[in-house]
């Protein structure tokens, strides 16, 4: 049986009954976050909402206004879970996201028009493809893809999409002699009933349960990004189709406006302008690197000459880096002395690191490391890393004091 947004998958609202409403649980990540939610296992007679298959996300929506949190296939029924119970026997209104549906439409209907024609032009078979939230990709069993041959295809797959063509689905018993030249990658363990096959007019038909579009035409555009190297020798492609395309330029837009801005040059003067900043900022790099070492000594030199030496160095450097640390702990001199060195946001996240006496720092530099809430490593009578409290490095250089005065009484 194929269901209702198989069948139409125009189809925007369908009315069905519930027939079984089960308890269960569902794993889902909320704010970044794996979460457990508790809730229930509905079946209809049909569905609008299409569950996961072919490579397509399910889809989303309501039913009755509840909200439907996942759609999965089990056998020859679609599975929806939501957090309210339905009675079995409930009439229910389902209602699909349409913008998620129809943009899934576009992507699945194009990787089936890429993976053809490149099949029928190159040789290039498609062995798994991805329906990204930004972007899709299709992996192809194919070393290497040149631009040459990629910018070719994609005026080919538009080429198709102006002629308007039609694709339509059709169900076919299982064992159809139909099935005999048709492209598959195989049916699920799990299948039962009739095959369904999309075809595209003249040029390919393809097992597939998805949702697709009508006609070519509402592809509007297929724009392909760029190929990269795969895993086992194989290629991904990267594509958008129809909105995206328009939403890809949109920003697109956007971004060359508010480089406009910044460079003070139009679009075209773009790649000489940001050139021109990258040489200015590696020559302001290397003389600020040199100003830094030449600070690190002179720090070091004011301390080494001073008559009644601290015998806590503290030094906080908010430009600072990893390399001017140990540049100043390279020039001071250590002999009965301990240095709380510190660069970054005064407040927030920074570097640090503590040296002196190698028996000394495996002790006092995981406390220190512990008070700025950071973490580091000790090497060489160092004990260097990232802390993500700067605000507290007057209690670190505290406790280094109350152990020097330990030490000293001891």
């Amino acid at each position: 049986m194929a269901f209702a947004c198989q069948q139409n998958s125009y189809l925007k609202e369908l009315t069905t009954k519930v027939t079984s409403c089960t308890p269960a649980e569902l794993k889902l990540v909320i704010n970044g976050k794996k979460q457990t939610v508790k809730g229930y296992e509905i079946i209809t007679e049909d569905t609008v909402l299409f569950p996961e298959g072919g490579g397509q996300p399910d889809d989303r929506g309501t039913m009755n206004d509840i909200e439907v949190l996942r759609i999965t296939r089990r056998g020859a029924d679609a599975v929806l879970f939501v957090e309210t119970p339905i009675e079995p026997g409930t009439e229910v209104l389902q209602k699909v996201d349409w913008i998620r549906r129809f943009d899934h439409m576009q992507q699945h209907s194009a990787q089936h028009l890429v993976t053809a024609i490149a099949e029928a032009k190159y040789g290039w078979p498609t062995t798994s493809w991805d329906l990204g939230r930004e972007k899709s990709s299709i992996e192809m069993d194919w070393p290497k893809i040149n631009i040459e041959d990629l910018q070719v295809l994609e005026s080919e797959v538009n080429e198709a999409i102006r002629k308007q063509l039609a694709m339509t689905p059709r169900l076919v018993e299982l064992g159809s002699h139909d099935l005999d030249w048709v492209r598959t990658r195989g049916l699920p363990d799990d299948h039962v009933g009739q095959v369904r096959i999309v075809e595209i007019e003249g040029i390919e038909a393809n097992l597939c349960c998805g949702t697709h579009v009508s006609n070519l035409s509402h592809l509007q555009s297929i724009k392909l990004l760029g190929a990269e190297k795969g895993k086992k020798n194989k290629t991904n492609v990267y594509f958008l189709a129809g909105n995206r395309v328009l939403s890809y330029l949109s920003k697109c837009l956007a971004n060359e406006k508010l480089l406009t801005g910044h460079l003070k040059c139009g679009p075209e003067d773009h790649p000489q302008a940001t050139e021109k900043i990258q040489k200015s900022l590696k020559v302001a790099n290397k003389n600020t690197t040199m100003l830094l070492r030449d600070l690190a000594v002179l720090e070091a030199h004011r301390y080494n000459n001073q008559v009644n030496k601290d015998p806590i160095f503290v030094l906080h450097r908010k430009e600072g880096d990893s390399e001017f640390l140990n540049m100043v702990a390279n020039e001071i001199n250590l002999q009965g002395t301990l240095a709380l060195l510190t660069a970054g946001d005064e407040k927030g996240v920074g570097l640090f690191l503590v040296a002196g006496p190698d028996d000394i720092i495996k002790e006092v530099g995981p406390k220190v490391a512990e008070l700025l809430e950071g973490k580091g490593a000790c090497k060489n009578g160092r004990f260097q890393g990232k802390a993500n409290k700067m605000s507290k490095r007057t209690i670190a250089e505290e406790t280094l004091r109350q152990y020097t005065e330990k030490l000293a009484s001891s």
